[in-house]
């Protein structure tokens, strides 16, 4: 049985370590030559068609079908003379991957064959709506949805295929994907943040987000992969004991790359700045065979586009080198998990960052407002921004010692901590950065600030990062499109809150600059429970996160209540973000996909145990037996009974195995006679996957016992080590 696995191990080492030549020893001259830009635009749309296109992406502009035609017909021209056949919309449903189908440029016309692509196939197309997730707005006979256009996200090629980015909708007009929800938290907070931004330059017309996701993975060599039916069925090892080096010696971390992994870094680093990705940073993670990469910032929705191609991308490249590409949370016990760590910030059309200190004290006013006010909408709804990174898999990760704990909080810093207190009780403060500084916060006057003058905190789920804040909770896996359309729209009802008092007060004669501050105030004080500079992995903070009725809600069937309270409800409806039909199709969706996540570990865990390992086990625990007889027919009892209780050891995880695996089987078929998706979702956290590490106990001692030739499936020391 341990066949496999032997012969998996020797396809690894005879790898050999791919050549990689970039196009050019200059980025410039190849970033973006896959992507139909501006600069294409320019080269393949006519002048009007081009200032039509540019006035829908800049201001929202409706596009007329003259546009869109002559945008389709520039488009087909590029893309074919680049080797496309064929084009589809590309798009991201409630699912864990993108969706596309392809459809051939080519029509008959009069029995010729044309190259053809009009406006209307790149505004539309329709998708079975019925087929995707969809939370039983769709039933499995109304097969109708439709994709639509994003001009905001330019259009790509993918080998022959030309990408055009859409959103997702039902046939009832339903949001069915995470593209549509962001793009209109996008409009939400654009609109609250202006009208802030009033109070200080009335020449910013325009506030748009940015993001710079970094995306943490784990590389396998993929013949150890397929030797491995739970990372091929469920992306993470279910079974798997500790092998004797991990990451304790802390070598890994920012260490030398190793070729074969150079190699596969620089091949879809090209493939992704080629596709306009501005892939910047690559480096070792702090767990063996971990790994990550970082782009800089670019516009939000663009950059949530850009990582979900990025993951597609590594994964096609990896192939060419024999790697699979892991981008599970917790793929492997024991050791650091993968996180997808969402910088974000918000930017103005004036070049200005409203989170970036600056040394004006009228800047640094509209600084502290925008600082504040996230800090208060991220207390007002903690809750809400916990269910927007709840998953199965991320529940993994969540507080395990390298991960931000399921508790919501925010990290300023010392910095900042101090200038808040200040701006509370309105009196001096001395802060220490190098040479002593002395900052002097009144009413109407706002100090200096320093820019990173503050150390960062790795178990807060939210930080302050010098520039920006960094939600570190969002899982590896994730579509960052979801956290972030929570993000923004807390933070535009906050703002929009703001504005409301600050302008009550100015009503009634106070000056503009007191009125801000004076709210300031009372936001500083009402969200001060949030602010927590400690370390978040101790159990010290639970009890006073307890205190300060914080939740720590650990599982995902119970932190997506959030999702679904008035609260919720009222804040997306209010800014058009979801109705709550949309938000409770998504509660419902995502039950349903954490159902699914856990029935598929149970079964591929009962399949492994009972059909691997318990007859490996068997075999070597007979084997053992007839040494025991033979000991005992040259009369060596003494040596017999130490075998014998070396039997009795394995015997007793054989018996935990069948018994426990059993167990779970009866609580899946319990789960899955209950109606109610949530009461479903919460039987099998509860029941079914609480068995799994009763099981994983038992397999892994039975790994040390079983003789290593007899294993069946690849170990820890080879899946992590052998590259």
């Amino acid at each position: 049985m341990a066949t496999l696995r032997f012969n998996a191990l020797q396809a690894v080492s005879n790898r050999q370590t791919a050549t990689v030549t970039p196009p050019s020893t200059k980025v410039s001259d190849y970033y973006g030559s896959n992507v139909f830009g501006q600069e294409a635009m320019k080269n393949y749309i006519s002048g009007s068609a081009y200032k039509a296109l540019m006035n829908a992406i800049e201001s929202g502009e409706k596009i007329d079908s003259d546009t869109a035609d002559a945008v389709a017909s520039g488009m087909k021209a590029w893309a074919i003379e680049r080797g496309a056949t064929h084009y589809t919309h590309w798009f991201q449903p409630l699912t864990d991957a993108t969706a596309e189908k392809h459809d051939a440029f080519f029509e008959i016309d009069g029995g010729i064959a044309l190259e053809k692509f009009r406006g209307g196939a790149l505004v539309q197309q329709e998708p079975d709506a019925s087929s995707f997730p969809n939370g039983g707005i769709r039933q499995t006979f109304e097969a109708r949805g439709y994709t639509g256009w994003d001009p905001t996200s330019p259009a790509f090629l993918m080998g022959n295929t030309l990408c055009v980015p859409t959103i997702f909708v039902s046939y009832t007009g339903e949001l069915l994907d995470y593209k549509g929800p962001l793009l209109r938290s996008i409009s939400a907070l654009d609109k609250a943040a202006v009208s802030v931004c009033d109070y200080f330059d009335k020449d910013i017309n325009k506030v748009f987000c940015t993001l710079g996701p970094e995306q943490e993975y784990f590389l396998v060599d993929e013949a150890l992969f397929n030797a491995r039916p739970d990372l091929v069925m469920a992306g993470r090892a279910v079974f798997g004991h500790s092998p004797a080096r991990g990451q304790q010696l802390e070598d890994h971390y920012f260490g030398s790359i190793p070729p074969r992994v150079h190699n596969f870094m620089v091949d879809f680093e090209i493939e992704a700045l080629k596709l306009g990705m501005p892939i910047k940073t690559r480096h070792n993670e702090v767990a063996p065979s971990q790994f990550e990469v970082a782009p800089t910032f670019e516009e939000l929705n663009l950059a949530c586009d850009h990582n979900q191609l990025l993951m597609d991308v590594m994964t096609k490249v990896g192939g060419k080198h024999g790697f699979k590409v892991l981008f599970h949370e917790k793929p492997f016990a024991g050791i650091n998990g993968s996180g997808k760590h969402n910088n974000w910030s918000m930017a103005t059309n004036t070049g200005r960052n409203l989170l970036g200190p600056s040394s004006k004290p009228k800047d640094n006013l509209m600084f502290l407002t925008f600082f504040v006010n996230v800090v208060k909408a991220v207390h007002d709804y903690a809750d809400l921004l916990r269910s927007s990174i709840a998953s199965a898999s991320n529940d993994h990760r969540l507080g395990a010692n390298e991960a931000p704990p399921a508790i919501m909080s925010v990290f300023l810093g010392q910095t900042m901590n101090d200038i808040l207190e200040e701006l509370e009780h309105n009196g001096n403060v001395k802060i220490s950065k190098g040479d002593n500084l002395y900052m002097k916060l009144g009413i109407n006057r706002i100090p200096e600030l320093i820019l990173d003058n503050t150390d960062r905190n790795r178990t807060s789920p939210f930080a302050f990062t010098g520039n920006k804040f960094e939600f570190r909770a969002v899982g590896s896996s994730a579509n960052s499109a979801w956290p972030m359309t929570v993000l923004n729209t807390i933070v535009a009802e906050t703002l929009l809150k703001f504005k409301a008092e600050v302008d009550k007060l100015i009503d009634k004669g106070e000056k503009k600059e007191v009125a801000i501050v004076n709210i300031l105030r009372e936001y500083v004080k009402a969200s001060k429970k949030i602010r927590f500079e400690g370390n978040g992995y101790s159990d010290e903070w639970k009890e006073e996160a307890k205190k300060r009725g914080l939740n720590n809600v650990p599982v995902t069937p119970l932190a997506l209540d959030f999702m679904t309270t008035k609260l919720a409800k009222d804040v997306f409806e209010k800014h058009g973000v979801l109705s709550h039909t949309e938000l409770e199709a998504r509660h419902e969706i995502m039950l349903e996909k954490y159902i699914k996540k856990i029935q598929i570990e149970g079964r591929v865990i009962g399949d492994i145990a009972l059909n691997q390992v318990v007859p490996v086990a068997i075999e070597y625990q007979n084997k053992l037996i007839t040494n025991v007889k033979g000991l005992k027919e040259i009369g060596l009892e003494s040596e017999a009974k130490s075998t014998i209780d070396y039997i009795k050891e394995i015997s007793k995880h054989i018996k935990t195995v069948q018994v426990e695996v059993e167990n779970m089987t009866e609580a899946r078929k319990k789960a899955n006679n209950t109606d109610n998706v949530r009461e479903r979702a919460i039987i099998y956290c509860d029941l079914v996957k609480a068995k799994f590490e009763e099981i994983r106990y038992a397999v892994d001692k039975l790994e040390l016992l079983v003789e290593d030739e007899a294993w069946p499936l690849p170990k820890y020391r080879e899946m992590l080590f052998i590259r």
